[in-house]
This record gives structure tokens, C-alpha cells and sequence, in this order.
């Protein structure tokens, strides 16, 4: 994605750092999966063919017209990729200078109804929760409501008491020691269901810390579906109705919210799975449908290209945050030794190089640029 993006900067005649793009594959990263075969599995080696040029698209509107000629010469690119990297669908959305100036959707949300992808087709979003979360976290903070070096069971007195002290600063930069999932947690096959952020401790909290806090960095989805809790305790109100309030409905972001699968959206696309090694060019399959709510706070959200890049633009032009807040949540933890961790409270920090200057590139998860996945 991160050439992807590029490519589609200099078609669209402006720098990187302008720019934001969700392009999201209709695809569910997951353990590899090979020659399985069972009543409800299929395998599609083929998907659209070879022609990349009858790939079938879907847009809502078409762009602006001084960025319709870019466009035009962007759409075989993508669908080039879809073919090649056979994909069921996807979605993509570019913001620029504060508006989404693209959105379309390709292929097909369900292979076997060949019910397309559009813009409005509804994807998991995975980790890019994460940066959601965070910016619930820094309103609170920023309102004295959120002391980030205290200690967590002040606001989630039901977490154990470990051999070490946690607080919230050390659970949003994975230094904090609270295990990730294991390949036994695999969480497409999740079946139980969590109304809240709380609900969600019981897999891991009677577990023992890894390390102590502050001295070393382990990825933890877990850690941050403890954040979501105390982003409940905090503001007095369950997680969901405070990431709407204060996250998507100021991002005008109309199409986000759980993934329930207890009460499905009807425009969610069908997941597959790639059929060998991560592969698609071999086949994809149809994936098993988890229920992700235990991890609310660190993912289980369905969302559009277009909202994300939505967030994104309200984050970049100070709509959400103040700067410094903004500062502080993109900036590099440090370990005990001194050692960057690469990441801040909630986003990965990037060097990317540029024609003047090296330029700093933000993203909520490695994977999420490329791919709507379960795993978070």
C-alpha cells in the first residue's frame, strides 16, 4: 500500500503528505488455511478472469473535475490489482485538502450472489480502531477526566492487582505487559459476545503481566480493549455511545460502528479467506464469521473507506484535538534502556523519505493500510 499510495499521490498531482487513502481488499487475514473442504468451504481460484478492464466498479458520485482526468487514469491501476492479486473486492477512498474526492468500489462483496462492492459496502476495520480509541482517550484527557499515569484500576477497579502497577499510558503504547491473543484465541473462531469494553477482561485478566511495564514492547490488542474500559469508566457512559458522540459523529463519519454480529448490517461484505499461505492468487475461501465484540476498544468496528479517510482528514485538520494532544499521541514511547519503541498511544510513527526532508508518516496499524481485517 505504502507504493500504492504513492502512485496515486503523483496521479492526483499532489505530495503523500496530502493525501488519504483507505484502500481495503475484501479479505479476512488469518491463519493459513490449505485444501480444506467441507459443505460450506468453496474454493475460487479465478475470480474475474483476465481482463482487468471488466472488473466491475461502483462509485456514488463522480469526482470533482479538476480531479476526474487523475481518476481516469487510476481506476486500471486498481483494477490491474485486483485481478492480479485476485481479490473478491475492494474499496478505496482518497481525502484531499480536507474532503473525500474519491470514493468507489470494485468487484464483488459476494462472489456467488455477485453482490458488488460499493462505497457504501461496510468493512472491518481492525486495528485501525486503535487511533479511534486513542482520540476518545485524548479528548478525556485533554477535559480532566483521564489521568494517563495513573494507575489503571482507578478507573477499572476490577482488573487484578498484577506484581507491578499499569496505567494507561503503558497499555495504548503495548509496553504495559498485557499479553496478545494466542494462535488457540484465533479470533475468527470467537463465539462469545460482550455488550462492553469490560465484559471483554475476562479472557486475559487474571492472566500475569509478561514484563514489567516500561521495558520492552509486545503488540497487544488485548492491552487495548483494557483502554476501552477505562474509556467507559472515565467518561461515565458505555464505549460506544462515547466514540460516537466524541470520535465519529464530529468526523462526519456516517457509516461506522460495531460489528455486531448478533444484529448483522445488511450492506457488511461476505469475508473470505486466502486459500493457501496468504495467498489469493491460489483461491479464496469463505471464512468462518467471529464475533469480535470482546475487543471493542482495540477493534471489532465496521466502517467504509471513506469514513476512515474522514477520520483521518478531521485529525489532520485539528478538528478533534489539540495539537499538542495530537503531539503526544504520535510520539515514540521510550523503553528503561532508552530505546524508541516506533510507536505512540495508538499509531505507529514512520519515517518516510521525501524530495526536501525526511517526513514523519502516521498509521494506526501496519496491516490496516492494506487490508480490512479481524485481526487486530
Amino acid at each position: 500500500m505504502n507504493d500504492a499510495t504513492n502512485r496515486f499521490s503523483r496521479l492526483l498531482q499532489c505530495s503523500p503528505a496530502a493525501i488519504l487513502m483507505l484502500a481495503t481488499p475484501l479479505l479476512a487475514a488469518c491463519a493459513p488455511i490449505c485444501g480444506v473442504v467441507n459443505s460450506w468451504s468453496a474454493c475460487y481460484p479465478d475470480i474475474h478472469g483476465d481482463d482487468s478492464s471488466a472488473v466491475h466498479s461502483e462509485i456514488d458520485e463522480p469526482p470533482a473535475a479538476e480531479h476526474a482526468d487523475a481518476v481516469d487514469r487510476a481506476r486500471p491501476f486498481v483494477r490491474a490489482l485486483v485481478v492480479e492479486e485476485n481479490l473478491p473486492g475492494l474499496s478505496l477512498a482518497v481525502g484531499i485538502a480536507g474532503e473525500v474526492v474519491w470514493a468507489e468500489g470494485f468487484g464483488w462483496a459476494d462472489i456467488d450472489e455477485r453482490r458488488p462492492v460499493t462505497p457504501k459496502t461496510l468493512f472491518r476495520i481492525g486495528s485501525v480502531a486503535k487511533p479511534m480509541t486513542a482520540t476518545a482517550v485524548g479528548l478525556l484527557h485533554e477535559r480532566g477526566l483521564l489521568d494517563l499515569d495513573a494507575p489503571v484500576r482507578d478507573y477499572v477497579p476490577s482488573f487484578p492487582e498484577k506484581e507491578w502497577s499499569v496505567t494507561t499510558r503503558q497499555l495504548m503504547g503495548h509496553v504495559a505487559g498485557v499479553r496478545h491473543y494466542g494462535d488457540d484465541e484465533e479470533l475468527l473462531y470467537m463465539r462469545d459476545h460482550c455488550e462492553s469494553p469490560l465484559d471483554g477482561l475476562e479472557r486475559f485478566a487474571d492472566d500475569p503481566l509478561l514484563f514489567a511495564p516500561g521495558t520492552r514492547y509486545q503488540y497487544s490488542s488485548y492491552g487495548w480493549t483494557l483502554v476501552g474500559a477505562v474509556v467507559e469508566a472515565a467518561a461515565g457512559e458505555p464505549f460506544l455511545d462515547v466514540m460516537q458522540r466524541e470520535v465519529f459523529d464530529p468526523s462526519d463519519m456516517r457509516d461506522t460502528g460495531l460489528d455486531d454480529v448478533l444484529r448483522p448490517a445488511a450492506r457488511r461484505t461476505h469475508l473470505y479467506w486466502p486459500f493457501a499461505d496468504r495467498n489469493t492468487r491460489y483461491g479464496v475461501e469463505h471464512a468462518n464469521d467471529a464475533d469480535n465484540s470482546c475487543i471493542q476498544g482495540a477493534g471489532a468496528l465496521l466502517s467504509t473507506p471513506s469514513d476512515v479517510v474522514r477520520f483521518g482528514l478531521a485529525i489532520l485538520g485539528g478538528r478533534l484535538l489539540r495539537s499538542e494532544t495530537l503531539d503526544m499521541l504520535r510520539t515514540p514511547l521510550e523503553l528503561e534502556s532508552g530505546e524508541s519503541t516506533g510507536y505512540g498511544l495508538g499509531w505507529f510513527v514512520r519515517s518516510a523519505p521525501s524530495v526536501r526532508r525526511r517526513r514523519r508518516r502516521y498509521s494506526g496499524t501496519v496491516e490496516a493500510r492494506l487490508v480490512a481485517s479481524p485481526r487486530s
